[in-house]
C-alpha cells in the first residue's frame, strides 16, 4: 500500500534521501543558505533532480510556509504489513515492542510519536485505515525524518489486529485515565503492544476491553490527561527502562 506525499523541511528531506526513498525532484529556495548545499550534494549523488525556485512556489508545493527552503516531491510512503513489524523484532533478536494508535487524527501528534518510537527502538507502529491521520507531509516533517526509518502498518480493524497479535504471543497494554493500575507497576519484559488513544476520546471502549492490561499515568495537576504524543513518549521510555534493567 502506498501513499503519495511531499516532504518539507531540511532534516526530513536529508533523511529521505539517505534512506533511499523514491523522490522525483527536490525544489530549493534561491535564497536558502546554511546546510542547503549538503542537501543538493546528497541529491546529486542519489541521482535526484534539483531545481531552484522562489519561496512562494515552495509554499504552494508544500501547502505551508514552514518548508525551510526545501521541498521534495513525488515521494511515496510504502506501508508495511504487521508481519513485517514482528519479523523486524525477530531479526534484532528482541521481544516485540509495537505501538497501536487508536484513531490519532492530529498529524503533529503522529509525527512526534514516530520520532520518539524510532529514537527508543520501537519495532513498528500500527494505525487504522479510517478515522485517523496517515503519513503526510506534516507527519514527516514533525517526525524530523524518523518516519523514513519506522515501519508503519495500516490495518482495517484494530481489534482484529490485536487478536492476531495475541495469537502470536504478544500482550496488549491499553491506556486509560480511569485505570486502577499505574503504568509503573508493569514489568514490560515480554512481547507487547501498547495502545495509545485519540486526542479527544482516548482509547475506545471496545479496544480497551480487548487489552490484557490497562494502565494510567498518574498526575498531580488539575489537568487529568496528557497529549497523545507525550503519553506515548512516557510509556515508551518506561518499557525501554524496564527491559534495560532486565538485561
Amino acid at each position: 500500500m502506498e501513499e503519495q506525499n511531499v516532504i518539507l523541511g531540511r532534516n526530513p528531506v536529508i533523511e529521505a534521501i539517505k534512506s533511499g526513498k523514491q523522490i522525483e525532484k527536490i525544489y530549493v529556495s534561491k535564497t536558502a543558505g546554511g546546510n542547503i548545499s549538503k542537501i543538493i550534494n546528497l541529491a546529486k549523488e542519489a541521482g535526484i533532480v534539483v531545481s531552484t525556485t522562489d519561496n512562494d512556489i515552495l509554499s504552494k508545493l508544500a501547502g505551508s510556509q514552514n518548508h525551510q527552503g526545501v521541498v521534495a516531491v513525488g515521494a511515496v510512503y510504502k506501508y508495511f504489513e504487521v508481519d513485517d513489524l514482528l519479523e523486524y523484532a525477530e531479526q534484532r533478536k528482541e521481544k516485540p515492542f509495537l505501538l497501536i494508535l487508536d484513531e490519532i487524527t492530529d498529524p503533529h501528534n503522529l509525527g512526534a510519536i514516530i520520532r520518539s518510537a524510532e529514537a527508543f527502538g520501537v519495532h513498528g507502529i500500527i494505525i487504522p485505515k479510517r478515522r485517523a491521520v496517515g503519513v503526510n507531509a506534516t507527519v514527516a516533517k514533525t517526525s524530523a525524518g524518523a518516519v523514513e526509518h519506522m515501519r508503519i502498518a495500516k490495518v482495517s480493524n484494530i481489534n482484529n489486529t490485536m487478536r492476531g497479535l495475541k495469537e502470536r504471543g504478544l500482550w496488549i497494554v491499553g491506556t486509560d485515565v480511569n485505570a486502577w493500575k499505574s503504568f509503573e507497576e508493569l514489568d514490560y519484559d515480554f512481547p507487547l503492544a501498547i495502545v495509545i488513544g485519540s486526542e479527544g476520546q482516548g482509547v475506545s471502549k471496545l479496544v480497551l476491553q480487548n487489552c490484557d492490561f490497562v494502565v494510567k499515568i498518574p498526575m498531580k495537576g488539575k489537568i487529568n490527561s496528557l497529549n497523545a504524543s507525550v503519553a506515548a513518549s512516557i510509556l515508551i521510555y518506561q518499557v525501554v527502562s524496564k527491559r534495560k534493567g532486565k538485561a
